[in-house]
Parts: C-alpha cells; structure tokens; sequence
C-alpha cells in the first residue's frame, strides 16, 4: 500500500469516527439570571473549571444562552454542569436541592437543548445548611498575601473541645466548599463532620479540620505548582505558602492545637490531592502525612521528576485513593506514584494505596472513603494512650462581671498553672500562663457567655461566666 493510500485511509478513518460539533442551547434559566454576562460550560471537557473563558455562553440571536463545543471521537461521554462563573453559583435543581452531572455522548445529535432550574447562593430554596453545630467560618473573607486575594475558610472543632483542655492535630483541607456544607457545594459534601462526629460518638479521637474555599476560576491555578499548556496553571507554590507561612500560623495561635508536624496533615481530590501530594513533599519539615484523592497526576508530568529529586526527607504517610471508574490513566498514574515514592526512600508502611471497584470522579467517592484514609493516616495518635486529668467544674465571680473576674482565694497555685478564656466557637481569647490566681482583666471583651479552662498539674477546672 503506497504512503498516499495509507495517508487517506487514515484521513477517512478520523473523519468516520469523529462527530461534528456539539450546540448547547439553555432553552430556560432562572428569571434572576444577568443577560449582560456569560454562563460558563464547567466538565469534563476542561476540567471542570467554573469559570473557563473559552466556554462562555452568551444569548443567541433567540436571545438563549447557547454553546458550541468542539468536535470529540463519537462515543465519547462528558459530563457537565452550567455555573455564573464559579462554584459558589452552579446550577441547581427546582428546589435548590443539588443535580447529577449532565452527560452526552457524541454521535447522538448535534444539538441539546437543557433547563436551568436554579442557581446556588441565589435563593433556590433546599433545606439551608447542613454543617454540624462545631463547624464554624474563620472568616469569609481570609486574606492571602501569597496571592493577593481572600478566601473563606472553615474550622471543624472536635466536639468536646469546648469542655477540655486537650490539643489536636490539624487536617488542612482544600475545596473547603464542598467539606461540610451541602448548601455550598456544587456536587454534594463530603461530609467531614457528620463522619468526624460519629466517630468521636464511639469515642474515636478526632482532630480540627481546616477547610480553605477553592477559588473558583482560580482554582486550577493555585492547586497547580507547574503550568499545563492547555489549562494553564501554576500559582500552587503560592498557595501552600499561604498555607504554610499564614494561615496555619493563624491557626496555631488561635486555637488548641498540636502544631509538630507529626500532627499536621493534608487532603484533598482532583487537583486537590494533587497539591496535596507536592504541599507533603516539598514541605516535610511541616506536614507528616497527605490523604491524596483521585489525583490529578496528569496535568504535568513534573510532579514526577519532583517527587523524584525531591526524595524523602522526613516520615511521610501517604493514602493514595482511587476510583478504577475514573479517567483510563487514573489508576496507573497513581500506582506509578506509588512506586517512585517507594523508591524515592518512603517505606512501604508510609505509602499505601486503594483502588475502589466502580468508584467515579466525585464527592461520592471521597465521602465514602474519607474515615477510612482518616484512621489510617493518624492511627498513631488515636491510638496512643491520653494523660488521665481529674475535671472539676469552678465558680467564679462575680458573675455576670464588668470588668475584674476573681478567682476562689482558697485554690492552691502552682508554678505552671495556665488560665484559657474562649467563647461559644472555642476561639481563644485571653491565655494567662503561670497563672497565680489574681483578678483577670475581661473589660476587652464584648458583651455575652464565655467558657474558661484553669489548668493545675493534676486538676483541669472548667466553668463560664456572662460578660455583662
């Protein structure tokens, strides 16, 4: 067969098997929807980006939003959902309640017609949040310096933390949207604290958990250390900086917290486990383990040669999870990690793996699989043995109090006593160290109930008092 013939057959055989372009026409969307701005096409066609420029949809000449994708190989299967430019604000069902991922599959049609029933944040109904009473927001509107923008981050709190003296490790967790919030999170929660809670409930320890909003649009850029010639990307060296450098410092000074790195981890899916995965690495010297879901390995093949040059540098733990129904590489990009980790000089106690028969590429998989990475990486410390400490409850007065709180005189004060004032969230207000028991100042503090730990070497006191 000469080259032309060969040349053409191969022509014909791409043009048998590839479809034509695909229209998307939103034939409704909610009345409150801007017809001055953009909807945005977010799947898996590119990456799930929620505010991707190159798939905006505009009003057509019938005045729908409409879209044209490109052509794929017939067969081939995306999924998709229509945000207003971010997670925040994708699609939603007629009663605010969240949808399934739309699918297509090409060679089916050449146009599709769909209805926009609702939009999150913009009043849809659903049920209002779902977050447990101990999940708390840190602020809205958290400052990155790394980056020069702000995010929400959220705070899980164990749900005795009000009613001891303990410390906690600290699970650092990326898409903070979609941890503990059904109400924020555009394909359902991962349920961290209805999990977290159930455990304490069978009297399992559990740490903090610190959830960082992704940041929409910018999400593929902060959650990538090395840029994809296609969806462009990294700004994740920046974001673990923020992580490192700002905000577990934050943390650390706020709340009890055990801050070695024996007791600090990450978690995160997608390109979530894949900062995840280069926040551990480069940074041993701060995390000592990294629960790396469905990652995103393939965005660049640099993860590879910086595990590599990089090597063990401290004990690592690392729970890499995967679902053998996600991308055809998914699976074998994970296990090739595995390997060079391995070889890299992480042992095989430090490094395991879990492929879940018919898991897919979404929060079901990660909810139902996050207690069992959680056991596995902090077995260690839920298993170690506490200090047994004797809890007395403690008046103190005058209570409610204006502006010196006293302390019962006859109480015997040692040289390492501590005082803690915290109010309702656990966030610490006022630590006195080698507290001697004299009057306490509180006239800094607004009006309301707050909660005190005085801590002596064989007996922790707790009690309250009302600032008037």
């Amino acid at each position: 067969m000469t080259r032309k013939c060969s040349l053409f057959l191969l022509l014909m055989l791409v043009v048998l098997t590839t479809s034509a372009q695909v229209t998307i026409i939103l034939d409704s969307v909610p009345e409150n929807t801007p017809s001055d701005r953009p909807l945005f096409f977010a799947g898996s066609l590119n990456g799930w980006n929620p505010g991707d420029s190159t798939m905006m949809l505009w009003l057509n000449d019938d005045n729908l939003f409409e879209i044209t994708l490109g052509a794929q190989p017939e067969g081939t299967l995306i999924e998709y959902k229509f945000t207003k430019g971010s997670w925040e604000t994708v699609e939603k069902g007629s009663d605010g309640e969240e949808i399934d991922n739309r699918t297509f599959i090409y060679g089916n049609d050449d146009t599709v017609r769909a209805v926009v029933c609702n939009w999150r944040n913009d009043g849809g109904g659903g049920s209002g949040s779902t977050a447990a009473e101990n999940v708390h927001i840190v602020s809205n509107d958290f400052y990155i310096p790394q980056l020069n923008r702000s995010r929400r981050v959220w705070i899980y709190l164990p749900p005795d933390y009000n009613n001891s003296n303990k410390s906690y490790p600290v699970l650092y967790m990326h898409d903070g949207q979609n941890l503990f919030d059904a109400q924020t999170s555009f394909a359902g929660e991962w349920e961290v604290d209805e999990t977290l809670n159930s455990l304490a409930e069978n009297d399992i320890k559990v740490p903090i958990v610190v959830g960082i909003d992704n940041g929409g649009i910018d999400r593929i850029d902060e959650y990538t250390p090395w840029s994809n010639p296609q969806y462009g990307g990294g700004d994740g060296d920046k974001y673990m900086l923020f992580l490192v450098e700002t905000l577990k410092p934050y943390i650390d000074e706020h709340y009890r917290t055990l801050s070695d790195r024996n007791h600090t981890a990450l978690m995160g899916s997608s390109l979530g486990g894949l900062i995840s995965h280069y926040g551990v690495v480069k940074y041993q010297e701060v995390f000592s383990m990294a629960g790396i879901f469905s990652p995103s390995y393939w965005f660049s093949d640099s993860v590879y040669t910086f595990t590599e040059q990089t090597g063990k540098q401290h004990n690592v733990k690392f729970y890499l999870m995967c679902g053998d129904s996600e991308s055809a590489t998914t699976v074998q990009n994970m296990n090739n990690m595995a390997d060079l980790l391995r070889d890299a000089g992480f042992s095989s106690n430090e490094v395991t793996t879990d492929v879940i028969v018919g898991g897919e590429h979404n929060e079901y998989l990660w909810r139902t699989q996050f207690q069992k990475a959680y056991l596995w990486l902090f077995n260690d410390w839920i298993s170690s043995i506490p200090e047994k400490r004797e809890i007395e409850s403690l008046s103190i007065y005058p209570n409610p109090v204006d502006k010196l709180l006293m302390f019962p005189k006859e109480l015997v004060y040692g040289s390492n006593d501590s005082l803690l004032v915290f109010d309702a969230t656990g966030k610490s207000l006022l630590e006195i160290n080698n507290f001697k028991g004299q009057p306490v100042s509180v006239c800094g503090l607004m009006p309301g109930i707050y909660f005190f730990r005085l801590t002596t070497k064989n007996i922790e006191f707790s009690g309250q008092f009302i600032k008037n």
